[in-house]
């Protein structure tokens, strides 16, 4: 059986709080940290983008796996946030591990479910035979506008999940996706921003897509809430996770091991993919964890894991993503954040 090998996960350690944003715009932070369940956010370096960040996720996959990276024969990198229009950031990767030339690389966009995508491609490859080992990655340095919502929770980071056939941590029992065109968020080309619509972007957009993923692969595979020990769905603040598991007939218990949003913000690309590398951090042999991403647009992807037992030989031969998170952290003021995140914009 297919499964996951080796994951890893990089998280920046520049934060910034809801509050010194909130301060500069004159918004009521109290509503953001209670309605929205937001605390702060990561904070890309100058230095650091999406290639960087997927770079440090996989070799801490790597780490796991214990693999010559030669033998991945299947590199992608899922982001709306790639440094470049038309270079792609897949091959950048694949040549800092050390997969290169006989990889097959691309590029997954669909917005914050872009990481799951390259999850799902890289696993099926797998699975057919096509590829011994597989990588696919999500990792964003997500903005918003200056005092837009998006501001306060569009944050950054990158997980990793390199799929094969032996010495696996999580056995894939399940796939499965739901989609249909839904114009929630969106952002046109040489636009620098992403536009949003509100309200709208909750119940014809989220809430429909992941609860018809979630009971569609739990039909699929003939399985109840109960059934599942941990389930983790896409983060675009700390409210929806809940509300949708709450819906669906799951626990706060099941949900927050991989509830990141409160102190990360929504990695977008990379939101869901963290939940499940914290997740795994923690769990158990025998332990069947459920994950929901969820990408505007519309669309989810579902993945039923079972953690085996070699789960614990290699877990702690790289960084822990709640080490990352709650570790090492450097809070900015605003003006340094709007000079790291390139908001002070010259004019032409």
């Amino acid at each position: 059986m297919e499964g996951i090998v080796g994951y890893g996960a990089y998280i920046p350690r520049n934060r910034i709080k809801v509050e010194e944003i909130a301060k500069v715009w004159g918004a009521d932070a109290p509503s953001y940290k209670k309605g929205l369940m937001l605390e702060e956010k990561s904070v890309p370096s100058p230095d650091q983008d999406t290639i960087t960040m997927s770079v440090e996720a996989s070799k801490n996959a790597l780490k796991r796996a214990n693999i010559d990276p030669v033998k991945i024969g299947a590199v992608y990198v899922g982001s709306e946030s790639h440094p470049y229009a038309v270079k792609p950031s897949g091959t950048v990767l694949a040549e800092a591990l050390g997969a290169t030339p006989e990889c097959h690389t691309a590029d997954f966009e669909f917005a914050c479910k872009a990481g799951t995508e390259g999850m799902f491609v890289a696993l099926n490859l797998v699975k057919a035979g096509a590829v011994e080992f597989g990588l696919g990655v999500g990792a964003d340095t997500s903005q918003g506008a200056p005092g837009d919502a998006l501001e306060y929770s569009a944050a950054a980071g990158a997980a990793a999940f390199i799929f094969g056939r032996e010495n696996l941590v999580a056995r894939a029992l399940e796939t499965y996706a739901f989609m249909t065109d839904t114009p929630d968020f969106r952002r046109r080309e040489n636009k620098y921003y992403p536009q949003h619509g509100g309200r709208f972007t909750g119940d014809p957009a989220y809430f429909k897509h992941v609860t018809g993923a979630a009971r569609g692969i739990l039909e699929k595979a003939g399985a109840e809430p109960q059934d599942l020990d941990y389930v983790i769905f896409h983060q675009p603040n700390g409210k929806f996770p809940l509300r949708v598991g709450k819906l669906l007939g799951f626990s706060k218990e099941q949900i927050l091991p991989g509830w990141l949003v409160n102190k990360l913000g929504n990695t977008y690309s990379g939101s869901s993919p963290l939940g499940l590398t914290s997740t795994l951090d923690i769990a158990k042999a025998g332990d069947k964890i459920l994950l929901i991403s969820y990408g505007s647009g519309a669309g989810s992807d579902a993945f039923i894991f079972e953690v085996t037992d070699h789960i614990d030989k290699v877990r702690d031969l790289a960084p822990r993503t709640r080490d990352m998170l709650d570790n090492n952290k450097n809070y900015l003021e605003y003006g340094e954040y709007a000079k790291f995140r390139h908001k002070i914009r010259k004019a032409d």
